[in-house]
């Protein structure tokens, strides 16, 4: 009996193996015979989809092929066809978008859309054609997608869209249209999307969009169209997106965009806008971007934006304005980012013109032509972390001008006209990562001490401090502001008053021949070629200055004139009087350096209230021999290099002689061995 029960089990587990695999097999052909037929009728230059999807690419592409007969999708790319005949599309039931782009199409027959009226989607991009019959699309009526774009179309007849009620895509961009009929698109009531782009449209009918009531993409950019009808988008309330951009619209009818309450994009950057009509923005709260620049404006109207709570873009630059209404943006409460530049003859910005952006990021100013600032103009910008104000002509900046700006983290003031700044304006700006100070005329006096001992202190903050330089005075140009010392600034703490200056102009005046000056331990001596007159000026050092060394200074003969705003150093001496009663005068001439065609300066610095300097001594005679040696050692040099190619030519050539008479000997060897072989070879065969 187990051995019967086994039995029986093996043979049922072999009937269910045996079920199962068959099922398998059966499974496994059914799923691969339609790849399997699709990849047998595929055509030559074609690549077909299983799933009856077939592309094909390639010059030997002349007219329609036959296609798979499931084939629902057809994208020829590339091709030499020039016409769709009337049979081109015939016995492809199944067939739904239809795409041939890129190829040299001029010609479809009037019928040759009769064979395929379930065609759903059909691209012509990019071809040869300059006319269409009338009607050729009518069969059509299951169409939502068209695209006629990159021809060579100047016209379109009145019917051309008749009876694609159903049609949503429709791009006609890239061709030669000039002059659209006014009812060329009434039986387009479902269009959402239609694309006039680039084309050469001068004028646009009034009534031209009036039955399209359900659009919502419309571009008409890169035309030639010169004023903006009233009425003409009165009836698009469904609009989000209107580009206009690049057209030569010099003018706006007013309220011509007021139908457009839903719009979110609209762009009239790179027109002839002179003037917009007050209140043209207004009924428009769902407005995103906005742009209008590269318009030659003159002025913008009070009253120009509505509500636009949603605006987070807003480009305003390339334009003639020399300033804008403080309220511009005050309807803008979500503004991000607002591009204001490039507006050559913007000089000044009214106080509060930022008053209403709490969530403003970025704000550009560069480029402009602004010269002072407002103390409160960035004061109500709270989230504000990107500031760019370079390329401008600032002069200056109040110290209070960046206090409300906690979050910023990078300020560009490059290209201005900057000669110093206050040290604590960036005091409440923690989060400041990124400054740019440079190509500004930085004047390296006492008004610089501050803002240079912040730059010290905050060198990983300024990225362009090997570059901040100064351009004044004559003894620190050319010296970066980080690199100045605290201790330079010493005699910024005297007071400089006309108390201390009561010399007449008889025993102080300006000489025209160069003017020695020597300073030693306890006394000063002024001596001027031009008098026999010298004035000798006692003063009583400290002992903090008895070791000091003897300090020289030769100006050359520029005229020195001496007055209370020369650079002071604080000596430790006490005040002593002229024999003429007048003040004692060292600790003033003490920190005066002038040097210019005399020995040349190397360094100098402040110790203990004296100036030390260092020279070189400058020999006329010696710089000329030196001048002299380094000539002949250059021309030396020179003529050792040619020397040296010379040999390599002549030693390269008798190399290759040598060789060459080397190979000719060894062939002539070899052509006499064979020539002997050949010879008892020929007498062997004799005997």
């Amino acid at each position: 009996m187990r051995e019967r029960s086994s039995t029986e089990h093996s043979r049922q587990g072999t009937k269910m193996d045996s079920f199962f695999r068959g099922n398998f097999w059966m499974t496994f052909i059914l799923s691969t015979l339609p790849l399997l037929s699709c990849t047998m009728v595929c055509p030559r230059s074609c690549q077909c989809n299983f799933m009856g999807a077939v592309m094909c690419v390639g010059h030997t592409i002349t007219d329609i092929p036959q296609l798979p007969l499931h084939t629902y999708m057809l994208q020829l790319n590339d091709t030499n066809m020039v016409i769709i005949n009337e049979r081109s599309l015939a016995n492809q039931d199944l067939l739904l978008r239809f795409s041939l782009t890129h190829s040299h199409l001029r010609t479809i027959h009037p019928r040759a859309f009769h064979v395929a009226p379930q065609l759903k989607s059909v691209k012509l991009s990019s071809n040869d054609l300059s006319t269409l019959p009338a009607q050729v699309f009518s069969p059509l009526s299951m169409l939502n997608q068209l695209h006629l774009d990159g021809n060579q179309l100047e016209t379109l007849a009145p019917e051309m869209f008749q009876g694609l009620a159903g049609l949503l895509d429709l791009d006609l961009s890239r061709n030669k249209l000039t002059s659209p009929a006014s009812d060329i698109f009434d039986g387009l009531t479902n269009l959402t999307f239609l694309n006039l782009g680039r084309n050469f449209i001068k004028k646009l009918p009034p009534t031209i969009f009036h039955s399209l009531t359900k659009l919502q993409l419309l571009f008409i950019y890169h035309n030639e169209i010169d004023v903006l009808e009233a009425g003409i988008f009165d009836k698009l309330v469904n609009l989000v997106e209107l580009k206009l951009h690049h057209n030569h619209i010099a003018r706006i009818a007013p309220q011509v965009f007021w139908s457009l309450r839903k719009l979110i994009i609209l762009t009239l950057s790179s027109n002839h806008l002179q003037a917009i009509p007050e209140k043209s923005f207004y009924n428009m709260p769902k407005l995103n971007k906005l742009t209008i620049y590269s318009n030659p404006l003159l002025s913008l109207p009070d009253e120009l934006m509505g509500h636009m709570p949603e605006m987070r873009e807003f480009y305003l630059y390339g334009t003639n304005l020399t300033t804008v209404p403080g309220n511009l943006f005050a309807n803008m409460s979500g503004l991000l980012r607002l591009n204001f530049h490039l507006n050559d003859k913007l000089r000044e910005l009214p106080p509060d013109v930022f008053c209403c952006l709490p969530d403003l990021e970025k704000l550009s100013l560069k480029y402009n032509n602004i010269v002072h600032l407002h103390p409160d103009l960035f004061s109500k910008l709270p989230k504000l972390n990107t500031l760019l104000l370079n390329n401008n002509q600032l002069q200056s900046l109040p110290e209070t001008i960046f206090q409300g700006l906690g979050g910023i983290v990078s300020i560009d003031l490059r290209l201005n006209m900057l000669k110093t700044l206050p040290g604590d304006i960036f005091l409440s700006n923690a989060a400041l990562k990124a400054l740019t100070l440079s190509d500004n005329p930085w004047s390296c006096t006492c008004s610089i001490r501050d803002i240079a001992r912040w730059i010290r202190h905050n060198e990983h903050v300024v990225m362009d401090k090997k570059d901040v330089i100064c351009h004044s005075p004559s003894y620190n140009m050319l010296r970066t502001i980080g690199s100045l010392t605290e201790d330079e600034f010493d005699s910024c703490d005297l007071k400089r008053t006309n108390d201390y200056f009561p010399l007449s102009d008889e025993e102080f005046h300006e000489p025209t021949q160069p003017l020695h000056v020597a300073s030693t331990h306890g006394q000063t001596t002024f001596t001027s070629p031009t008098t026999t007159k010298t004035t000798k000026i006692t003063t009583t050092a400290s002992s903090t200055t008895s070791g000091a060394d003897q300090t020289a200074i030769t100006p050359a003969s520029k005229p020195i004139t001496s007055h209370p705003t020369a650079l002071l150093t604080s000596l430790p001496s006490t005040a002593t009087t002229l024999p003429n009663g007048a003040p004692n005068v060292a600790a003033v001439f003490s920190g005066m350096l002038v040097v210019e065609q005399g020995p040349e300066f190397v360094h100098h610095n402040f110790h203990k209230g004296w100036v030390y300097v260092w020279f070189l001594p400058s020999n006329t005679t010696m710089a000329g021999f030196l001048m002299f040696c380094h000539i002949i050692l250059v021309t030396t040099g020179l003529l050792l290099i040619l020397a040296a190619i010379y040999g390599m030519c002549r030693l390269n050539k008798a190399m290759l002689n040598a060789e060459y008479a080397h190979y000719k000997e060894k062939h002539i060897v070899i052509k006499s061995a064979a020539q002997e072989d050949r010879l008892s070879f020929s007498t062997g065969s004799i005997s």
